[in-house]
């Protein structure tokens, strides 16, 4: 069957940089970083202390206080998210069109810091001293099932769980679900909540993260011969996708179209990418030939460019081996420079940025960006946006388990 065209009619953000896609935009734009001392945890005698916080954010803003308290805190940040994206997008659900709204989200850890507190409770005052709630807040299909609930939508819901790969993940399935017909809205995207002690020590028995405490601001250098590591953070992202003659029909404000998706596996090792760069690259090519697009079309590449050595060194040789010499002709850029990297959510956060670089053509810097490094010899967009009318986006997004998916924004053309 002829796949039906997708767009973007809504964008709910609640991020380290401001609690809307406009704010976010505009921080990222003037190349300000939102990472500074974590406070979210008590990060004393980790080699970690600093995050990307979303400092501003109330729940009660969102969500009355006894739902709120029985929410873990990525669910709260999706539901904020995702009741901005239906108001932007000026979408309601009525009793004529519930099923035919789906939702899929993306986060990695679920409700880490909440799991954390009752993993305490146990230990110490035992089993019976845990929350009711225990399950309904920890489970990572809890941010769908809130978001669904707090806007209505009664049709396909699921959660991707791909590691730092699941929003992208999210959003390509809620494309296919909307081409092939089983639904004519989705809401999709990312959230993540994760900075707790669990969470942060796990990272740093792995040595992935940053230990540039003194310079919180300057810690997330993606492609800088510098970076040590990533900074982590938090945030959620949701879209209104919509089928292009679902969003003509009442009058849809359009802000760009989603025209493809690609997805591998590494089949290699579990935490580190794979050596050649061929299972990131195969990703990137099924998404542009998803969406019809040909490698020299695409006008930038928004990166997973996490900060850490290897996965910057490999998503760059990922980029020549499908682009060729065109590889160093594209502008590069990685959002995690100035928010650090929220994991399963992070993909949402830059799809915010992807859409906002088509709208505005603008692409926000890579800051931090001081030393080259012959491994990263690309144009990385260093420490100043960049005017350039964007027709074509690449979006990447990779993830432990040698998970990889890749959307493909485009420029709408009725």
């Amino acid at each position: 069957m002829d796949k039906r065209r997708v767009v973007i009619t809504g964008v709910g953000a609640i991020t380290p940089l401001g609690m809307s896609v406009d704010a976010f935009w505009a921080n990222l734009v003037a190349g300000k970083s939102g990472i500074g001392p974590m406070t979210l945890c008590d990060p004393t005698g980790y080699p970690c202390r600093i995050a990307g916080e979303v400092i501003d954010f109330n729940p009660a803003d969102y969500i009355p206080n006894r739902e709120a308290r029985r929410m873990a805190r990525f669910s709260q940040l999706a539901v904020a998210a995702g009741l901005r994206a239906v108001e932007e997008a000026n979408f309601k659900i009525d009793k004529e069109n519930p099923y035919r709204v789906g939702v899929i989200l993306g986060n990695g850890n679920g409700g880490f810091p909440t799991l954390e507190e009752n993993c305490r409770i146990l230990a110490e005052k035992g089993g019976m001293r845990m929350s009711p709630f225990f399950f309904p807040m920890v489970l990572p299909n809890m941010a769908a099932a809130n978001v669904s609930h707090y806007l209505g939508a009664k049709g396909y819901n699921s959660t991707a769980t791909t590691a730092c790969a699941a929003s992208n993940q999210a959003i390509g399935e809620a494309l296919r679900l909307i081409q092939y017909g089983e639904a004519d809205v989705a809401f999709a995207g990312g959230t993540e909540a994760g900075i707790s002690q669990l969470g942060l020590s796990g990272f740093a028995v792995m040595r992935a993260l940053s230990t540039n405490n003194e310079a919180p601001e300057r810690a997330s250098r993606p492609f800088d011969a510098d970076r040590d590591g990533f900074v982590p953070s938090e945030g959620s992202v949701v879209l209104v996708l919509e089928a292009l003659e679902h969003a003509i029909a009442r009058g849809a404000e359009i802000r760009v179209e989603l025209a493809g998706f690609g997805c591998t596996a590494d089949a290699g090792h579990l935490v580190q990418p794979e050596e050649t760069g061929s299972s990131a690259a195969q990703a990137m090519g099924l998404a542009l030939k998803d969406a019809g697009v040909d490698p020299d079309e695409v006008d930038y590449i928004n990166a997973h460019g996490t900060s850490t050595p290897l996965n910057d060194a490999i998503e760059t040789l990922a980029i020549k081996r499908l682009f060729g010499d065109k590889a160093y002709q594209i502008p590069i850029s990685s959002t995690k420079s100035m928010i650090g990297h929220s994991l399963g959510a992070s993909g949402s956060l830059e799809a915010a940025a992807c859409i906002q670089t088509i709208t505005s053509g603008k692409i926000h810097p890579t800051i931090n960006y001081d030393t080259p490094d012959p491994e990263c010899d690309l144009d990385y967009v260093p420490n100043v946006f960049r005017q350039k009318d964007v027709g074509v986006v690449l979006s990447n997004a990779f993830g432990f388990g040698g998970q990889n998916a890749c959307l493909v924004f485009r420029k709408f053309e009725g």
